[in-house]
């Protein structure tokens, strides 16, 4: 399971033609099954993502695919753990 940071690197301004494409690639990976959880950090200065993968390598190469990242306006902190617990009734699911 890896924890994805992405923090914006360019003013928000030059985020926002962006949005549309990176949005594109978030419901990409939704449907895949690789995201299970994304949204807008607080303040808004970048987002965070929970994803799985088969390794870290993939992950990467998925990270690498984000328009955000092929136009050098974030940078993403990858954080990779291993879930052992998690709340009742939050979905099993996630740990598979």
């Amino acid at each position: 399971m890896f924890l994805l940071s992405l923090t914006y690197l360019v003013p928000f301004e030059e985020i926002e033609p962006l949005m549309a494409p990176h949005m594109t690639w978030v419901d990409t990976h939704y449907q895949t099954g690789t995201l299970l959880l994304s949204g807008r950090k607080v303040p808004r200065t970048g987002g965070v993502l929970l994803a799985r993968a088969e390794s870290r390598e993939a992950i990467e190469a998925i990270v690498a695919a984000d328009p955000f990242t092929q136009a050098g306006a974030v940078r993403y902190d990858i954080i990779e753990f291993t879930p052992t617990r998690i709340a009742p009734g939050a979905g099993e699911a996630w740990l598979a």
